[in-house]
């Protein structure tokens, strides 16, 4: 970890600062770890709606099987139960599709699409995918809370770590983004 770590970065560590979690690309080198970027999250608190801007395909990482730089649950959106979910989907990738879908939080991970956790909280054509730049928008009403998976449901792609969670939290009074660690279910 000491060789992943620039220059900058002892330099914060001495000042105090948090160091980003560096992650091995598929060739075995260390990465800095995504960023949050708060804009991808909004909160209206009068019509209790959280939305989201969810990205597939944000960078290189995992072969583009990410969703806003992130994979292997390595972000994690928590929400207030029974507020409204709105995610503008994007596929950003620009070679292959991609869907989303909210899924039950399971393990093994499934290998295509499953049945969603709430109505409507998928893409469409949720097992072709999108193709680079198309969008779709997921709208849903939290009702259950609990831990969830935004999962991509074409074939092979959530299983080779293309998902992040959603946390539906009766104790939060608002909603959230948060890198967390990343791992399995």
């Amino acid at each position: 970890m000491v060789k992943a770590l620039s220059v900058a970065g002892i330099v914060a560590v001495a000042a105090g600062a948090a160091v980003p979690v560096a992650v091995r690309a598929q060739g075995g080198t260390a990465t800095p770890a995504p960023a949050v970027d708060s804009s991808w999250l909004q909160s209206d608190t009068v019509t209790k709606t959280a939305t989201f801007q969810l990205v597939a395909g944000l960078t290189g990482l995992n072969g583009a099987l990410n969703f806003n730089g992130f994979r292997d649950g390595g972000l994690t959106l928590t929400v207030p139960l029974g507020w409204t979910v709105l995610m503008h989907f994007r596929n950003h990738d620009g070679m292959l599709p991609h869907s989303a879908e909210v899924i039950a939080d399971s393990h093994p991970l499934p290998t295509g699409p499953v049945a969603p956790a709430f109505p409507r909280a998928f893409t469409l054509r949720l097992e072709q995918g999108l193709v680079s730049e198309q969008t779709d928008d997921l709208r849903f009403v939290a009702d259950r809370g609990g831990s969830y998976l935004i999962f991509c449901g074409v074939p092979g792609h959530g299983a080779a770590g293309m998902w992040v969670r959603l946390a539906v939290s009766g104790s939060v009074r608002k909603p959230s983004v948060a890198a967390t660690p990343a791992g399995k279910p």
